[in-house]
This record gives C-alpha cells, sequence and structure tokens, in this order.
C-alpha cells in the first residue's frame, strides 16, 4: 500500500520521532515564556487603561488597538526582517517569545481591564478614604480579586498563544510546525507528520481549555448560587411580612 498514510511513513516517522520531541519542547518553551510575557504586559497595560492618567490611558489603547488589529505573522516578520535595519539582530527564539508575547498582551490587557472594571467602585473609595495610593490599591485589594474573576480568560489566551507559535515555522523557528515542515519535505511523508503534530498540539492544549471550560462552569454555579439565596431572603423576607 502506497498512500498518504502508508505503513513505512508511520515507521520512517517514529524512528525519528526525536525531531518531532524536540519541535514540542521549543513550542512548550516559547508558550511558557510568551505567557510569562503577556501577563507583564497585560497587567500593566490593564492597569493603564484603568487609570485616571490621560496619557497611561491614551499609551494602553493605542498598544491594544495597533496589536490587536495588525495580523501576528506581520509583527513576526517586522521583529524578524525589520529590525535587522537598526542594528537589532535576534535568535528566533526570541523573536517568538516577543512576538506571541506582545500580540497576546494585548488582549490579556483587555481581559485584566474588564476585570477591574468589574470591581465594586466602593471598593476603590474605601481604599482611598484609609490612605491608599492608586497602585497599594491596585495591588493589595483590586488585582487579588481581578484574578479570580479572568482566570477563565486567561486560560484561553493560552491556549490561543500556544496555537499561534505556529507562526514561527515561516521564520524557520525551530517550533513543532517548523519541524513537521522540514521533515515531511524532505521525504514527501506529509500525511503522518501532520497528524502526529496535530495530535502533540491537542496534548498541549485539551487540557487547558478543559480547565478553563470547569472555571467558567465553578463561576456559573456560584452566581446562581448568590441569585438563589438571594431570592430565598427575599421570599423569607415577604412571607414575614
Amino acid at each position: 500500500m502506497n498512500g498518504p498514510f502508508a505503513l513505512f511513513k508511520w515507521k520512517a516517522l517514529f524512528s525519528q520521532f526525536d525531531v518531532f520531541l524536540n519541535g514540542f519542547f521549543i513550542t512548550l518553551a516559547v508558550g511558557v515564556l510568551g505567557l510569562i510575557l503577556a501577563l507583564i504586559l497585560g497587567v500593566v497595560f490593564g492597569m493603564f487603561s484603568t487609570s485616571k492618567i490621560r496619557i497611561l490611558k491614551i499609551i494602553s489603547r493605542t498598544y491594544v488597538e495597533l496589536i490587536q488589529n495588525t495580523p501576528l505573522v506581520i509583527q513576526i516578520f517586522f521583529l524578524f526582517n525589520g529590525l535587522p535595519y537598526i542594528k537589532v539582530v535576534l535568535p528566533v527564539f526570541v523573536i517568538g517569545v516577543i512576538g506571541v508575547g506582545i500580540y497576546h498582551g494585548a488582549y490579556i490587557s483587555e481581559v485584566v481591564r474588564t476585570g477591574i472594571t468589574s470591581i465594586s467602585k466602593g471598593q476603590f473609595e474605601a481604599a482611598k478614604s484609609q490612605g491608599f495610593t492608586h497602585t497599594q490599591t491596585m495591588r493589595y485589594i483590586i488585582l487579588p480579586q481581578t484574578i479570580k474573576i479572568i482566570i477563565p480568560p486567561l486560560t484561553n489566551q493560552l491556549v490561543n498563544l500556544i496555537k499561534n507559535t505556529s507562526v514561527l515555522a515561516m521564520i524557520a523557528g525551530g517550533d513543532l510546525m517548523y519541524r513537521a515542515d522540514s521533515w515531511s519535505s524532505g521525504n514527501m511523508y506529509y500525511g503522518p507528520a501532520y497528524v502526529v503534530t496535530g495530535i502533540l498540539y491537542f496534548i498541549l492544549c485539551y487540557p487547558l481549555s478543559r480547565f478553563a471550560r470547569r472555571l467558567e462552569l465553578k463561576k456559573k454555579e456560584r452566581k446562581n448560587t448568590c441569585k438563589s439565596s438571594i431570592n430565598s431572603r427575599i421570599t423569607f423576607v415577604e412571607g414575614g411580612i
């Protein structure tokens, strides 16, 4: 049998499976480091967007609108091809981390902004009355509460970030997608290469997406519990009247 998924092609793939494993670990490393950068940028610009200082809001909106409205591929190509013109040459691994970090940082900043604005304004006022500065209020009061609210959408961003590391294949980034392309282009065994690559991405992303769904369900259950508790109290008060 000589088809796209012929047995001898699978044997060839598994005899050189270390090629795919290396790409898998590079993708994982880019994802983790990119997430750390994205979280830092997301928290900083999320706080900027809720600040009362106008210039900080302008900086945040400029960053978010510029990054969200241009493709990640163009941003990666700019880092790879554009920076050398100003004598800045970065390793492709670093470009990957910076590229996906900056890109998803813009989305995480919106998640953080939404989380912060969902906190009652009374808590800001109470902190101010106690002599807290804006930074102290954010650090000790607002952000700890915000984290609980934004974890589910943050998990979804991590899933998207991992999948978006595949754009590094366009600049020979050594990631999982690049390794699959390189290996299969030499022997034309594309079928097994892409099936295994898809499975490896699935192994990374599926547990995270399941975790995000569980968090969303718990969040809904808590809301329903709170509503039921409030309705019970209302019914009790009305019955007493």
